[in-house]
């Protein structure tokens, strides 16, 4: 549950407020508190209470919400892993038919399978929000139906480039409903930047397991080998794809608490930590590159007009830099020190200004492609994620400017997390409109 109502309901009532807050110690829900606190203040800001409250909570949930914890829920995550893994087993084989003859199954549909385990153990773990979860997998099983369904009836071409988008945009609705699951349809920017940051961190926790485990596969595998044992296919598969059905649950469960909100996670150490000082370091690098670039830009000016290879450089190096981008940004900006966060800012300001510049370099020479041959369904997206990031940072840029040095951490959050409003619009456009579309 939130308390957005119940603190509504108090906000002219001091002694309500109080009582309401001395019930929320006693249940531990600290954090569900704070964030619900944020909501309804930025519903109503010119609320004196409310202020009062806000600014007291922002003093004091640093280390009030570290709520007590059991640890990792293992007892819940790993025998859904384990059935997450059996299912990927069981859709996979090397002599079955390929969907539509053109992609396997697993690699279809593998981030949908995996979300709804990874749904069950946030909401079984938190003990609450059950109908919230039970509704957003059942939109996301309708959305892997929508593309089951609907995919035959395509065209070859637009059916094969159809089914490659949705290889890359289901995970991305998978992820959506992972966030909506979590953070609910009314959520603080706080709360969303929070998700955002623990969502790269489970992604290279769950590369680091994938890492791990091809090691170990690739040595046992050496091993039968030395010994002339051949391994049968069955069992082969139940090791590559059942494991890797493992790892998205497993990533969760050790990066995520769901007792918390997204807000009060640990960021000051472990993994988090290392993150943010690597996505940091990485900043004056990717500067330079940029820099350089630009510079270069001019002797080859046509090659993204004329080299279709170049441009999807270009949106792999903007994707890219929109993950150096949020992972850099602070949590907390107290966790810093005055000198590194001036340095700090101008950095990513910097990397902004020039990422926004080479992006609309290379959207110019996707509309020249698209005026002079058409629009396809390649074009259509990428013009379509192009303008979502262009917005982005020159949101980012702008409200830097407006906001200035004092508040430039909270700045940066509210457009990061605004944006993860029209990536969940295109990506359903895509899945949705585009078969209509292009047929």
């Amino acid at each position: 549950m939130d308390y957005l109502q119940d603190i509504k309901n108090a906000s002219d009532d001091p002694k309500q407020m109080e009582a309401l807050y001395q019930d929320v110690l006693e249940s531990g829900e600290n954090s569900i508190f704070q964030s619900s606190l944020i909501a309804a203040y930025e519903q109503m800001p010119e609320n004196v209470l409310l202020a009062a409250w806000y600014y007291r909570l922002q003093q004091v949930v640093p280390s009030d919400v570290k709520e007590k914890k059991d640890g990792v829920n293992w007892k819940l995550a790993i025998p859904l892993s384990i059935i997450s893994g059996l299912i990927f087993w069981l859709i996979t084989d090397t002599n079955g038919p390929l969907f539509l003859d053109h992609l396997p199954y697993l690699v279809m549909f593998w981030a949908p399978i995996a979300t709804i385990f990874t749904v069950a153990f946030l909401s079984g773990t938190a003990k609450r929000h059950y109908q919230r979860a039970g509704l957003t997998v059942v939109g996301l099983i309708l959305v892997g139906l929508y593309v089951f369904l609907i995919s035959p009836g395509l065209t070859g071409k637009y059916q094969d480039r159809y089914l490659d988008l949705m290889a890359i945009h289901l995970p991305l609705a998978a992820w959506v409903t992972l966030g909506i699951s979590v953070l609910g349809l009314r959520s603080t920017y706080q709360d969303r930047f929070a998700f955002l940051i623990k969502s790269i961190e489970t992604m290279i926790t769950a590369g680091l397991y994938l890492i791990f485990g091809a090691v170990l596969g690739g040595i046992t595998f050496g091993m039968f080998a030395a010994l002339n044992v051949t391994i049968p296919d069955l069992w082969m598969r139940l090791v590559i794809a059942g494991g890797y059905g493992l790892l998205p649950t497993l990533a969760v469960a050790t990066i995520y608490d769901p007792i918390v909100a997204p807000s009060a996670q640990d960021f000051t150490q472990g993994l988090s930590k290392f993150i943010a000082t690597m996505m940091r370091l990485l900043l004056p690098l990717t500067l330079a590159v940029l820099v350089v670039y630009v510079f270069v830009i001019p002797f080859n000016f046509m090659e993204p007009f004329k080299q279709r290879e170049v441009l999807i450089v270009y949106n792999l190096m903007l994707f890219g830099i929109m993950g150096l981008l949020l992972g850099a940004t602070p949590i907390r900006p107290k966790e810093l020190s005055p000198e590194m966060q001036k340095w700090l800012r101008s950095g990513i300001l910097a990397v902004a200004i020039l990422a926004a510049l080479i992006s609309i370099y290379a959207m110019s020479a996707t509309v020249y492609r698209t005026v002079q041959w058409g629009i396809t369904v390649n074009r259509l997206t990428v013009i379509g994620w192009n303008t979502i990031n262009i917005g982005i940072l020159a949101g980012l840029i702008i409200k830097q400017f407006k906001a200035g040095a004092e508040k430039w951490v909270e700045s940066l959050q509210q457009v990061f997390s605004f944006g993860t409003n029209f990536y969940f619009a295109w990506g359903l456009f895509l899945i949705v409109a585009m078969p209509l579309i292009f047929r």
